[in-house]
């Protein structure tokens, strides 16, 4: 009998401990489940408060480039100084810094084509400057023209691919098949889907080439060029200038900035180099598209918000792209 009563109060004490057990291993992972939902409560928190620093900064930088439009609306003005400088605003618990430069200082990929919506055809001239620029930076004109091809055949109307080019048939045959785009880029990431194109090439042509959301041939302001821009002078004269001219050039901008057009062609650095009326109608004093991007560090974290901004020339100003990284 006792026998018998101590295996029935051993059983009980085991069963107690599997409970009590099983009761700590609930505990924990209860525990757990509060842990991640406060940390996944407190990102989401530190996110969204990014996001309206960021609109902040932007919302700001929109205002700014308002009154640079105001202030001239045919001739940007270089002072206040805003192209590439740097504006830092402490915030709790972390900092903003925003930065504002040229959005149209580069060749627009864009412009290979022109036309409207789905209606698009090849740009030949846009072609020439394309393989023009890659000349300045020491590229194959044969690997450009290709590259040119390439990229006019994702974005035109029709499915027949020009030489060199490619089309539709040319990337059904991959592993992971997809198709031409049919419109204009959205994005210069865009060009790493395209046939000819590899990461050495991108890479290379990235810091000079862009995709504004219009066909339009691309327009630089000479005011605002730097010197390790000068491959885009090459590319506008279609190599008819030379790198060591184009840096010239470039450098002998006044303080203030050139007072019109004429007084840039005029200028000794290009002399002998006559301007065709199509090159000088792809020279400006203004500026239309504005590069923005914002670092917002807080909390601990970092976030980076890039912005294009269009100043139209009757005052208004819009942001036209946003995305959530940075430009790669």
């Amino acid at each position: 009998m006792r026998r018998l009563r101590g295996s029935r109060e051993g059983m009980a004490l085991l069963t107690v401990l599997l409970l009590v057990a099983v009761m700590a291993v609930v505990a924990v992972a209860i525990l757990d489940d509060v842990r991640f939902s406060v940390r996944r409560t407190t990102n989401a928190e530190t996110q969204a408060q990014a996001q309206w620093y960021a609109a902040g900064a932007e919302s700001l930088a929109r205002r700014q480039i308002a009154d640079l439009v105001k202030i001239d609306p045919a001739r940007t003005p270089l002072e206040p100084r805003w192209n590439g400088r740097v504006l830092e605003f402490p915030v709790e618990e972390g900092a903003i810094r925003a930065v504002v430069t040229d959005g149209q200082a580069c060749f627009n990929l864009n412009s290979l084509v022109f036309g409207q919506n789905e209606d698009l055809f090849p740009r030949p001239e846009a072609t020439t400057q394309f393989v023009a620029l890659g000349a300045a930076l020491g590229l194959s004109r044969a690997r450009m023209a290709a590259a040119a091809a390439a990229l006019t055949d994702w974005m035109d109307n029709d499915a027949e691919a020009s030489p060199g080019g490619a089309e539709d048939a040319r990337y059904a045959g991959l592993s992971t098949p997809y198709r031409t785009g049919g419109v204009i880029l959205a994005d210069v990431s865009e060009m790493r889907a395209v046939a000819n194109m590899d990461d050495a090439l991108y890479r290379r042509l990235r810091p000079y080439v862009c995709a504004l959301p219009a066909t339009t041939q691309t327009t630089l302001n000479i005011n605002t060029l730097s010197p390790a821009e000068a491959p885009l002078l090459v590319m506008l004269t279609r190599g008819a200038l030379g790198l060591q001219g184009a840096r010239a050039a470039i450098a002998a901008r006044p303080a203030l900035g050139w007072s019109s057009v004429d007084a840039f062609w005029s200028q000794p650095a290009l002399k002998g180099f006559t301007p065709d009326d199509e090159t000088r109608g792809q020279v400006t004093l203004s500026t239309r598209y504005f590069d923005l991007r914002v670092d917002i560090d807080y909390g601990g974290a970092h976030a980076v918000r890039t912005a294009l901004i269009h100043a139209a020339p009757d005052g208004g100003v819009r942001t036209v792209i946003r995305r959530w990284t940075p430009e790669e």
